[in-house]
């Protein structure tokens, strides 16, 4: 199809780019390039791309006819497209003539003059907006723009016959708004889908389900549900159909996952030495007592240590529910463990953490438990290598050379490594290397993890840790291939964390508290979306604050007295390091951040925390950026303050002040906002409608259900070739750089 593709040869011997060539063999070079891009390269492809939403087919409005308040959709001739500013406001807008054979009307972008640009004088478009104003005086406020010059109903009529029963289109039809691409608009997915059930090519593509399935599951055929979700008849043909699709997709991926699992059973593991009493003495000599189930925890990694075969596990944590020690510990026993048929060395351990911040703290965490027993630890991340414990003095780490750090690695001369991806880098090989862990796991993907897990020529055990707390639906569809530890208790001591949502007016509240507890020589967090200040002339109206402005207007305005420092993503290395090290001395009353700090900055004397903007954050991970100041056994305090208070953010912030725990927060989070929120579904090959998918248990559960039964029954899906090569290449998704 376009230049460079690879052509796939479906299971039935035919080739679908061929098939696609032959029924578009006019694309232009921009519509070729769209398609690339959308990752459309065969028929399948094609008719697997679905629609985002549907829009009632039928007469559209006219111009005369529109009245104050109504929600409508208009075609029309762009006139006289310019900028201006507002006559109040002074903000920049844009604006432009709307007219058909009734009239004309005004069309008006608040606060985005760019619209201007984006339309032409004689343009023919679709508007769809409210109408604001009053009936003197009306005009189209914010319109959304569509450049397709045709009016979707002349496309309702043809897209299949009437004598076709199977696809025929009755009156009151919607009609298929797809995901666009610069060069291929949503009215072209509707001509192709057209061109395609002319021929009857959906017909022929087999079904990936096995009919049984279909059945048992009241499911619609393949060649049904593409015709059900293209041109619906009804919302419940579209609704039918997305089930359908989405529990292909769940199925396909608890295929992948079965298999994967299954594979995991067949490697063998370096065997480590469990010494239970060792491990009792050693976690014994934390500053804390373990929890219940810390000490649950590590047994369940031990056990599994005992096994042939690798460990693959996720520890599910709250914030400040001790994962980080439960990893020590284990960690403890694979690096006192001593290779097979060895008598010196040790088997070795790689830490993998998302964030260079991240990773220095757990080595500061794991040097100060490991400060008493006589076992090296590494640091490797992009800017330095360090090496604890140093020769002079013996109780600090040395800075060494990227060179020096990889020999004594590929030596087994550092059992413990603590790093960012530099860790999968290839320059770095470990000689034993048996027990990998994975720190905030959804930050990686699977590529990562496949890489780490790939560094020897043995399969290392695995741990992958979250403190992100993931619904269950979510970790059985996207960690079903790993058995599953919950950190459900916080540590004996520990105060529940007082959390309020503060409207514009109660804001003062808020800065009351950050004084008492700086006075009381206590130190906070200010969290703010963005970095620098926006460009008034490119932004929408709403303008969230910025850590760089709001830094200096705190100083200048509300804490006079106090030390404030920023944080944030655009820092070297050094920087933020530097302004790390001054808060954690305390040397920094108050550090001004973005979300750069949401996962593992470990300050104790931290206690209060003022979120701006909040409603721009999910509430996933709002409860991790509180989550900073729940570090030690002082109250802690958190204080939301959003810049628009109305109805919705209001209800969905207040689950903030009302769950029980983080999972009871993340299932109302994906409610709410969906499993995207949670698991960033690009990384994963998930599509949007599988991720919505995932709110249903009882689709999920019948998924897995199925699954296990297929591949106990047909291992390697032999039986079933369509669907051994779709979970091939779900696998070859998962595993995507």
């Amino acid at each position: 199809m376009a230049e460079g593709t690879v052509e796939k040869k479906s299971v039935t011997g035919m080739k679908e780019g061929d098939l696609l060539t032959m029924h578009f063999t006019r694309l232009r070079a921009d519509q070729k390039s769209a398609l690339k891009r959308l990752g459309i390269a065969t028929i399948r492809d094609l008719l697997y791309h679905f629609p985002a939403r549907y829009e009632a087919a039928g007469p559209t409005g006219t111009v005369a006819a529109v009245q104050p308040g109504s929600e409508v959709t208009l075609y029309g001739t762009i006139r006289k497209p310019e900028t201006r500013k507002a006559w109040k406001s002074r903000r920049p807008m844009a604006e432009a003539w709307l007219e058909d054979a009734s009239g004309r009307i005004k069309l008006m972008w608040f606060s985005q003059p760019y619209m201007a640009k984006m339309v032409a004088d004689g343009m023919v478009v679709k508007a769809s907006g409210k109408i604001a104003g009053t009936a003197e005086k009306m005009y189209l406020a914010n319109p959304e723009i569509d450049k397709s010059p045709v009016n979707p109903e002349d496309v309702h009529d043809t897209l299949f016959t009437k004598s076709e029963t199977a696809t025929s289109i009755i009156e009151d039809a919607l009609y298929a708004i797809y995901p666009e691409s610069r060069g291929v608009s949503s009215l072209w997915f509707l001509h192709a889908v057209k061109k395609i059930f002319e021929s009857h090519v959906h017909e022929t593509l087999p079904d990936p389900i096995p009919a049984e399935i279909l059945e048992r599951y009241n499911l619609p055929s393949l060649a049904t549900a593409l015709v059900w979700i293209h041109a619906p008849r009804k919302k419940t043909d579209a609704d039918a159909a997305r089930k359908r699709f989405a529990f292909e997709e769940v199925f396909s991926i608890q295929l992948a996952l079965k298999q994967e699992k299954m594979n995991a059973v067949r490697e063998k593991a370096l065997p480590v030495a469990v010494d239970r009493k060792t491990l009792a003495a050693f976690v014994k000599s934390f500053p804390f007592p373990p929890t219940e189930a810390q000490t649950r925890t590590i047994e369940s990694i031990v056990a599994d240590f005992e096994l042939a075969h690798p460990m693959r596990r996720l520890l599910e944590g709250d914030v400040g529910s001790g994962k980080t020690a439960v990893a020590a510990a284990t960690a403890y026993m694979v690096a006192t463990s001593r290779p097979p048929g060895r008598k010196s060395g040790t088997l070795q351990v790689a830490y993998m953490c998302p964030t260079e911040i991240l990773a220095k703290q757990h080595f500061s965490t794991f040097v100060s438990y490991f400060k008493d027993h006589p076992i090296p630890i590494g640091l490797i991340t992009g800017s330095e290598c360090r090496k604890f414990p140093s020769k002079v003095p013996y109780e600090e780490s040395a800075k060494v050379s990227r060179a020096q750090f990889a020999k004594w690695v590929a030596a087994g001369e550092i059992p413990i490594v603590i790093g960012t991806h530099a860790l999968v880098y290839k320059s770095l090989e470990f000689q034993n290397l048996a027990y990998a862990i994975i720190d905030e796991q959804h930050r990686f993907g699977k590529a990562h993890r496949q890489k780490l897990t790939k560094k020897g020529t043995i399969s290392p055990h695995l741990l992958s840790m979250t403190a992100t707390p993931i619904p269950r639906t979510l970790a059985l569809t996207l960690y079903g291939d790993l058995d599953l530890s919950l950190l459900d208790q916080m540590p004996v001591g520990r105060k529940p964390i007082i959390t309020e949502v503060l409207g514009p007016e109660k804001r003062q509240l808020g800065y009351e508290r950050v004084r008492k507890e700086l006075a009381e020589g206590r130190q906070a967090y200010v969290i703010c979306p963005r970095i620098n200040e926006p460009d008034p002339t490119k932004e929408l109206a709403v303008q969230a604050k910025s850590v760089k402005a709001e830094a200096e207007r705190l100083k200048r305005e509300v804490f006079r007295e106090a030390t404030i420092g920023i944080l944030h993503s655009k820092m070297t290395p050094a920087e933020k390091e530097k302004s790390m090290q001054l808060f954690e001395k305390g040397s920094v009353d108050i550090l001004v951040a973005t979300s750069v700090v949401e996962v593992g900055v470990n300050v104790p004397n931290a206690t209060v925390i003022l979120i701006e903007g909040a409603e721009r954050f999910g509430l996933s991970q709002l409860h991790q950026l509180r989550g900073r100041v729940i570090r030690s056994n002082n109250q802690a305090y958190c204080f939301v303050l959003p810049e628009s208070y109305g109805p919705a953010t209001k209800d969905r912030l207040k689950a903030l002040t009302t769950a029980k725990d983080g999972f009871e927060l993340a299932e109302y989070d994906l409610a709410l906002r969906g499993a995207g929120e949670l698991a960033g579904n690009r990384q994963w090959g998930v599509s949007d409608i599988a991720m919505e998918a995932i709110k249903n248990m009882r689709l999920v559960e019948a998924a897995r259900t199925e699954a296990g039964k297929l591949v106990e029954s047909d291992p390697e899906l032999n039986n079933h070739p369509i669907l051994k090569q779709i979970v091939a290449e779900k696998m070859q998704k998962l595993y995507m750089e």
